[in-house]
């Protein structure tokens, strides 16, 4: 039996629609972005990445709701997501004002890390086309009731852009729950996206606000901790000690507050260098704690977007009814095949994640 109620398929347009700001990365590859000449571009973005993994990985049906100008460099973000064979029928095309002065798309500059030097992002996308999206824009109900869905996913990072987008997260979880849809919610919290507006104080009130409307929560340590007020006992400042017990007592203590979850699951990663990290995941789901098995040193190219695999390759097992401990083990083995390639988003296989969860060598396949 299922921990979640979730709509069959075959009476769903979508298995899974995604709510957030699709930006255009660019990449020095393996220089660095203030030193580089030239740039290899990629798109991405938090809940997003998680729509095209299910796609792209996993094979589910995916479309993404957010918006963009209606220019050539919006044309081209709309290819990269066709590429990704992500759905774009929901996507509101803004006229373009000539310049980017009223939308524009968002961009997102990110070097790789490397030993001692962590991996650096450095964002420019105030006034986005995505962040300018209102409540009562979108036609919620036509999406949930009539075209069908199952499961909802939006984050922390959309709930960030403006003052505007969190009350757009609330109207789109209480029509998808509203219609029998499953909502998940990633807290990704980003210091720099909430610097200007009030920091962790209105990150606190924002996610706060959002929380009961939640099914599924997923984050890391400084999730729960920054965007909730949730701390991890035992947890030094460089978050380097990974006792799942103590990521337990904090998970208990959320529940308690938002008995609404009826999952939650967060990764731990301990740092060593930029390019080994400790790499493991924890899920609850019916009152049970089930953890992911522990990858020691996993070998790092390209950490970011590692979080948002996790999260797909979570949602798959539970899409497919697979036991709390099979889906964690699908989303950590999905969330660390996507930090061995390059961009945000995933290049495995399913059978990639299968040989991983069931412990296959790094030996050549021939």
């Amino acid at each position: 039996m299922s921990v979640l109620n979730i709509k069959p398929a075959q009476n769903c347009k979508y298995d899974i629609l995604s709510l957030g700001e699709i930006m255009l990365r660019f990449d020095p590859g393996d220089t660095r972005i203030h030193t580089t000449r030239s740039f290899r571009v990629w798109e991405g973005g938090g809940e997003y990445n998680v729509a095209r993994g299910l796609r792209r990985c996993f094979g589910k049906r995916a479309a993404v709701v957010t918006a963009i100008p209606d220019n050539p460099v919006g044309r081209l973000l709309e290819d990269l997501i066709l590429q990704g064979g992500v759905n774009t029928e929901y996507i509101r095309w803004q006229p373009f004002d000539g310049i980017g002065r009223d939308t524009r798309v968002g961009l997102n500059f990110v070097e790789k890390g490397y030993g001692v030097r962590a991996a650096l992002s450095c964002s420019d996308r105030a006034n986005s086309a995505a962040s300018q999206i209102q409540p009562g824009q979108i036609d919620w109900n036509s999406i949930f009731a009539n075209d069908g869905v199952r499961w909802f996913h939006t984050g922390g990072i959309f709930a960030g852009l403006a003052e505007n987008t969190a009350p757009v997260i609330i109207e789109a979880a209480r029509a998808a729950q509203a219609n029998g849809t499953i909502v998940s919610y990633d807290l990704n919290y980003r210091a720099s996206l909430w610097k200007s507006i009030g920091g962790q104080q209105k990150a606190r009130e924002v996610n706060r606000a959002i929380a009961p409307y939640v099914d599924v929560m997923i984050g890391n340590e400084e999730d729960f901790s920054a965007s909730l007020g949730f701390e991890v006992p035992g947890l030094d400042a460089n978050l380097s000690k990974l006792d799942p017990s103590n990521f337990k007592k904090m998970i208990e203590n959320a529940v308690a507050e938002y008995p609404n979850f009826k999952v939650v699951a967060t990764t731990l990663r301990n740092a060593t260098t930029a390019t080994r990290n400790d790499w493991g995941a924890v899920i609850y789901a019916d009152k049970q704690f089930h953890e992911a098995t522990m990858r020691p040193q996993l070998e790092i190219y390209d950490r970011v977007g590692g979080g948002d695999s996790f999260a797909s390759g979570l949602i798959y097992g539970l899409l497919e009814d697979k036991s709390p401990a099979q889906a964690v083990n699908y989303g950590a083995a999905h969330g660390a095949l996507a930090m061995t390639t390059p961009g945000d988003t995933t290049m495995a296989t399913l059978p990639e994640v299968e040989r991983v969860i069931n412990g296959a060598s790094a030996r050549v396949s021939r």
